[in-house]
């Protein structure tokens, strides 16, 4: 048991059940033993590995498409260079090293992290302690400016709601206590008017799962993007339409019960991208087409890269490089399952890889 189980337990006794959502938001985000709020979950050491931390080549390639497509939409300055969910400021430190030899572009940016947890803040700074950073509680407090955004694996962790099809109702996974001890339930059958799309494509028994927590992110950001231009690209484990149960546990790189150890293993569930593409387009957005990491890479000439950076290795580092490689793009690996998204002010616009 953890410090957050007993609390847990407390809550629904005195309550009842709560959401998927609210058992999500507590264990990953509580201030004293939320997962995030208490720990570096990243590498080896950790719970899981992210694109950046498994090759440098993610982050230059992103880095050299957002710069690209600056320079497309005339190299605006000022302009705001942002991540939402950095991690340990991997990836922003490739982007900030692989973009200094583009004219004019390290002048006129403004690096912004939306960032929670303490842990992670410090690691930011120590590896981006080069560069002046403003850190921001959430996107809403984004100066109002061109706006260039990434975000990797940072929409699999938001809180989720799920639903299982119950007739011409909706039945809501719930945590609850079953003999002291934590466990998953459903609510009784309901009418989801927000799930009336979803009669025409399911069936009883089929789940569907719905983040509350995503289009006001998607919003903020496609509504400055649209209005001041920029452009904004999502990359994230999941497909265009939610169907199915996906939320899941990671702990030491295993995974695990949800429930056995809460605020000690990553929560997490598949995005579904349609909806995040919805709220994109309410706001102003244009968006490109959900394609896999693995084509978008090889887009943007990760091939040559790697070819690139193999000529200077050898032995066991050269065999991880080629194993890096593998992992971002092969269809076996991350190069399907992870798919991306872009946001921009036109379709003209938007960034190298997603306008083919």
């Amino acid at each position: 048991m953890t410090p957050l189980t007993d609390l847990l337990i407390r809550r629904i006794r005195q309550t009842g059940p709560m959401s998927l959502a609210e058992f999500m938001s507590d264990c990953l985000l509580h201030p004293e033993h939320g997962y995030y709020t208490t720990r570096d979950p990243l590498g080896a050491g950790g719970d899981f590995t992210t694109a950046p931390e498994i090759s440098q080549m993610f982050g230059e390639i992103i880095g050299l498409c957002l710069a690209q497509n600056w320079l497309d939409q005339g190299a605006p300055s000022p302009f705001v260079l942002a991540e939402i969910g950095p991690g340990r400021g991997t990836l922003m430190a490739d982007i900030l090293r692989v973009t200094k030899t583009v004219p004019g572009l390290h002048a006129a940016l403004q690096v912004h992290l939306i960032e929670a947890s303490p842990t992670l803040k410090a690691a930011q700074a120590k590896a981006l302690a080069a560069y002046q950073v403003t850190w921001l509680e959430s996107v809403m407090g984004l100066p109002e400016a061109p706006l260039w955004l990434v975000a990797n694996e940072f929409f699999d962790a938001l809180p989720i709601r799920q639903f299982t099809r119950d007739g011409a109702g909706w039945r809501e996974a719930q945590v609850g206590l079953a003999d002291g001890t934590l466990t998953l339930g459903l609510s009784a059958a309901a009418p989801m008017p927000k799930l009336a799309p979803r009669m025409s494509d399911t069936k009883d028994g089929d789940i569907v799962e719905t983040c509350p927590a995503a289009a006001p992110i998607v919003t903020e950001i496609a509504t400055r993007i649209a209005q001041y231009g920029g452009a904004a690209v999502f990359v994230d484990y999941g497909d265009w339409r939610s169907l199915g149960d996906t939320f899941q546990a990671l702990e030491a790189h295993q995974m695990v019960d949800p429930l056995a150890r809460p605020g000690s293993a990553d929560l997490t569930a598949h995005v579904a991208f349609e909806a995040l593409a919805h709220a994109a387009q309410n706001a102003g957005a244009v968006v490109s087409q959900m394609i896999p990491q693995g084509m978008l890479l090889g887009r943007l000439g990760i091939s040559a890269r790697a070819e690139a950076l193999a000529t200077k290795l050898s032995g066991d580092a050269l065999k991880s490089h080629i194993a890096a490689f593998d992992r971002l793009t092969s269809p076996a690996e991350m190069g399907t399952l992870f798919k991306a998204l872009a946001l921009a002010p036109t379709a003209k616009l938007l960034p190298p890889g997603f306008d083919a």
